[in-house]
């Protein structure tokens, strides 16, 4: 799949990613009302590791969570639909629009770094990620899938969040980071804190999904962070992931969906196995 935040706010974003061999489409974080983001810059790449940024949950609203699904559907993609609140009531009512949508299942965003009261605060706390995953799983029928962030309590979050009804996990979401220029000065970005990603943070959240799978076994988790080759995605499966996300990956490399499925066909069938499936948290089993 993409990462969110990866296009996803429009529908002709869908178009590009199915083009690009992503075999699911995860939308951008959707919220109740509109949102334009934060004022430029909100993006820069880092010379040591990937990508700084701090879009702020720029989207269009809840009206459009029905234009992207159709666009998968007509597509034949399985779409998920990410979102976000302020509170329970709001991340209740856009799941009900994502389900009555068709959405295939519902992403909730515990652990946007930058914005504050729509994430990692929920997420750093497991009795409220137990308390809103419950609720909203108890609203809909859909599959609810939730995105955690790095923090001390993850491991301890990610139980909370399957106990409630979480049928997936993905893991990790950006890391909270900063940069600043040094002729100027200021920091780089205009809400001068952001989230981290690629290369810097998958050893993180590769160690993350290796805790949280041998904590919780048989946990569906989705490995998300730093994947720019097969290898990388190959972590991922072996400390136990399902299936996996990319994001600054896509970024870096547009081709880079087919040479990770080519690379991990190779691996797979180098290793002796006819399916992922049997990989699937072998680093577990030494």
């Amino acid at each position: 799949m993409n990462a969110s935040g990866i296009l996803g706010s429009e529908p002709e974003h869908v178009d590009i990613l199915v083009k690009a061999g992503f075999s699911a489409v995860v939308t951008k974080t959707f919220t109740v009302e509109p949102r334009e983001g934060y004022p430029p810059p909100i993006l820069v790449e880092l010379e040591c590791c990937g990508y700084l940024n701090a879009v702020g949950l720029a989207n269009p609203g809840i009206n459009y969570i029905p234009l992207l699904v159709d666009r998968a559907k007509a597509l034949g993609k399985p779409i998920v639909v990410s979102i976000g609140g302020r509170g329970v009531d709001e991340y209740i009512e856009l799941a009900t629009v994502a389900e009555e949508a068709g959405a295939s299942a519902i992403e909730l965003n515990l652990s946007c770094p930058h914005v504050k009261g729509h994430g990692l605060e929920i997420g750093s706390d497991p009795a409220s990620v137990y308390a809103l995953v419950k609720d909203v799983a108890s609203a809909v029928k859909k599959p609810v899938i939730a995105k955690l962030g790095f923090c001390d309590r993850v491991v301890e979050s990610s139980g909370k969040a399957l106990e409630a009804g979480a049928r997936a996990l993905t893991l990790i979401n950006t890391i909270k980071a900063m940069a600043i220029d040094v002729y100027s000065a200021k920091p780089v970005l205009s809400n001068v804190y952001g989230g981290l990603s690629g290369p810097a943070i998958k050893p993180i959240a590769v160690r993350v999904v290796y805790e949280v799978y041998r904590e919780y076994s048989g946990a569906e988790i989705i490995g998300c962070g730093g994947i720019s080759s097969w290898k990388d995605a190959a972590e991922y499966i072996l400390a136990g992931a399902k299936a996996v996300q990319i994001g600054s990956g896509y970024l870096k490399n547009r081709n880079v969906v087919q040479e990770v499925i080519n690379g991990l066909s190779k691996w797979v069938a180098g290793l002796g196995y006819k399916s992922i499936e049997g990989l699937v948290g072998l680093a577990h089993r030494g």
